[in-house]
């Protein structure tokens, strides 16, 4: 791929806590308009190796390249939101930074979380939650996402439903994305390029040769050799209940 399109590389990377070897010799690069999904088991240093991409976290060994100047997009794997609180999602999509008013309207829209605006934080649901973390991620127009388990928490439709508009995402912007996850079933249908981490690279490439690889099924097992692809004749709300099939929508075009 055209090195001119490079937003991050990382090479040789090692990080060490307590004397225990947490990342090893690790390599990744990431290119602009590429989704790239890191997976593995719990505590294989995906969100360490997050950090050390942010800048947050520093590398016992090993070099991290991030294109100069780039804007980057980060979305957390949780937020914790005190429940006595009083921030509307209005405010809180406000408080990511400076001169991202002028994007607010847009991106709401985009992410489809304008009928919340309003609401206070601690009242949205766990989709709706996922969806305006999201959206506070993209305000600054960023060169690169980094989606630390955009999914967590939500039903496995209203995954499907974010891994869609993730994709979506990349399309219309021409970001990198750099998404972890736990499990490749569903968001194979999402993802160009998977990296599958425990402690080191066991093995990369396209969603389809990593499930062949023997390194994938010693950790994952035979059940989960299957890539996921999802065709329906419906809609789903963010909680993952069906709203409306396509007929019905074209209906309401036309009458």
């Amino acid at each position: 791929m055209d090195d001119a399109l490079l937003l991050l590389s990382v090479h040789d990377l090692t990080v060490r806590f307590d004397g225990r070897t947490v990342l090893e010799c690790v390599e990744m690069d990431l290119h602009a308009g590429e989704i790239v999904t890191l997976i593995g088991p719990n505590g294989a240093g995906k969100t360490t190796l997050v950090r050390v991409v942010l800048g947050l976290m520093q590398p016992d060994r090993g070099k991290v390249y991030r294109r100069p100047g780039m804007r980057i997009g980060y979305m957390p794997q949780r937020l914790r939101v005190d429940p006595v609180l009083p921030i509307t999602v209005r405010r809180f999509l406000l408080l990511a930074g400076r001169g991202v008013a002028g994007r607010l309207s847009e991106v709401v829209e985009e992410v489809g979380v304008g009928h919340v605006l309003d609401a206070p934080l601690q009242h949205i649901s766990g989709g709706e939650m996922q969806r305006v973390m999201l959206a506070r991620a993209l305000l600054r127009a960023p060169e690169l996402l980094v989606l630390d388990e955009p999914v967590q928490g939500v039903d496995v439709n209203g995954q499907e439903e974010l891994y869609g508009l993730i994709s979506r995402i990349r399309d219309r912007h021409g970001c990198g994305i750099l998404m972890v996850s736990h499990d490749l079933h569903l968001v194979m249908a999402s993802t160009d390029r998977v990296v599958c981490l425990n402690h080191h690279v066991c093995c990369s490439g396209s969603p389809e040769s990593v499930t062949q690889h023997p390194a994938y099924r010693d950790l994952f097992g035979s059940s989960r050799f299957a890539i996921y692809t999802h065709h329906h004749d419906h809609l789903h709300d963010l909680h993952g209940d069906v709203v409306r099939r396509p007929a019905e929508k074209r209906g309401g075009r036309d009458g």
